[in-house]
């Protein structure tokens, strides 16, 4: 299964695009300055990689999104848990937990979420 990753560049560049999306490329280009400490050139660079790429658009100089965030966060948790735990969710759980003590409100809404996506239900 092929997933979709972003390096952490161009993760933290999405995210400004996530969170200001439809937005002007010259308006990009200023936040991601303040916000990345970016040069107008590796801006100019990421949208036109990114655009290559099909996780966002650029057209008449306003950057908008092709690929939601939650999907990115989706795909990119299902390559981890796949690599690192041979696709195991209890053994990522475990892992994650390590020990860690949860409230009942946390473990009551673990389960509900469990349950919504338990098969054949």
């Amino acid at each position: 299964m092929e997933y979709l990753k972003l390096c952490d560049s161009d993760y933290r560049f999405m995210s400004v695009v996530w969170e200001h999306a439809p937005v002007g490329s010259g308006e990009l280009v200023k936040l991601c300055s303040e916000m990345l400490g970016w040069k107008k050139s590796t801006t100019y660079t990421t949208i036109k990689k990114l655009s290559e790429k099909g996780y966002i658009q650029n057209e008449n100089a306003v950057v908008t999104v092709r690929i939601p965030k939650e999907r990115v966060l989706r795909d990119e948790s299902n390559y981890f848990v796949e690599r690192t735990f041979g696709g195991s969710l209890p053994g990522f759980l475990a892992a994650f937990l390590g020990g860690k003590k949860i409230s009942g409100e946390e473990a009551e809404k673990i389960k509900e979420i469990i349950d919504s996506y338990r098969e054949g239900e």
